[in-house]
């Protein structure tokens, strides 16, 4: 599913992620996106979901340049994945609490970079989305941006690829961070 250049870059992430743990002993993974509405709450899912499994000392949050939603067809598609999901009351802005095996809940919901629940510095800014990438050209307290685009599944909403869109999409990122997470040592 990787090719070797998608690998290279993965990799290479995961060097400057691992000189910051050696040097602090534990990383916090931002990831942004436009609207926090799908590639991003995915991120920061299967983020939170793997580090518990691979026991590593990494934190995960979301945040984007406009408050929208989390999607409900991302929290369909995590669902799907096996994640536990906590359905809120119908609200604006509905606040998810999602559970991975037995594991530590983390909310999702849609939020700025810059909100009170992500962290204000110490930080790595993972671009999920180009819009973002392109709009977002300086980010306060980071210690390195990284750009890691993914396709948005939006494109497929109500079609009959619904469903395969974002389940791809949540594979895709889930796939890429576990690489990532694998080249990780303490």
């Amino acid at each position: 599913m990787l090719t070797p250049e998608r690998q290279k870059q993965l990799i290479a992430i995961a060097e400057y992620l691992q000189l910051h743990l050696d040097e602090k002993g534990f990383l916090n993974l931002h990831f942004i996106c436009t609207h926090n509405s799908r590639r991003s709450q995915f991120a920061q899912a299967w983020s939170h979901a793997i580090a518990q499994d691979l026991q590593l000392p990494i934190d995960s949050f979301s945040g984007g340049v406009e408050i929208t939603a989390c999607n409900t067809r991302t929290v369909h598609a995590l669902k799907r994945a096996g994640f536990e999901i906590e359905i809120p009351e119908s609200h604006l802005n509905p606040h998810y609490v999602i559970r991975w095996k037995s594991g530590t809940p983390v909310t999702l919901y849609s939020k700025l970079y810059d909100d009170v629940a992500n962290p204000n510095s110490n930080f790595f800014a993972l671009m999920t989305c180009s819009d973002a990438d392109d709009n977002c050209p300086f980010i306060p307290g980071t210690v390195k941006r990284i750009s890691l685009n993914y396709t948005d599944p939006k494109y497929a909403d109500d079609t009959t690829e619904e469903d395969s869109a974002y389940d791809l999409c949540s594979e895709t990122i889930r796939t890429e961070l576990h690489y990532i997470f694998n080249q990780l040592h303490q």
